[in-house]
């Protein structure tokens, strides 16, 4: 089992929601964040005063899938999540030990 995690745009968040769906993901966490990478933030201006903008808002998303779903997830995210522009996002991937379902103590590929 792998977690794959992605930081993506906010806009783009249903549209990868529905993506995943449609290849068999059945849950997801999902986080409202704020970061920055290459981006550095951006000035602002409001109410005649300028501002900077270190932290940009980003969205979270969290999955386990079987070895087998990974390649079709990060497929899924990338192609629906990619705008061409700076500050599109990162995907993550990690190995999972062990998963276990709290309400029916169910482990593994059972619990997710």
């Amino acid at each position: 089992m792998k977690k794959i995690e992605a930081v993506i745009k906010p806009f783009k968040m249903d549209d990868v929601r529905e993506a995943l769906s449609e290849v068999g993901v059945s849950g997801m966490t999902v986080t409202e964040v704020k970061g920055f990478g290459r981006q550095k933030g951006h000035t602002e201006l409001y109410r005649g005063a300028e501002y900077n903008v270190d932290f940009l808002p980003k969205v979270k998303i969290e999955l386990i899938v079987s070895n087998e779903q990974v390649d079709r997830c990060i497929e899924a995210i990338m192609n629906t999540a990619q705008t061409g522009k700076i500050g599109d996002g990162k995907i993550f991937v990690y190995d999972v030990e062990r998963v276990i379902r709290i309400r029916t103590g169910e482990e593994n590929e059972d619990a997710v």
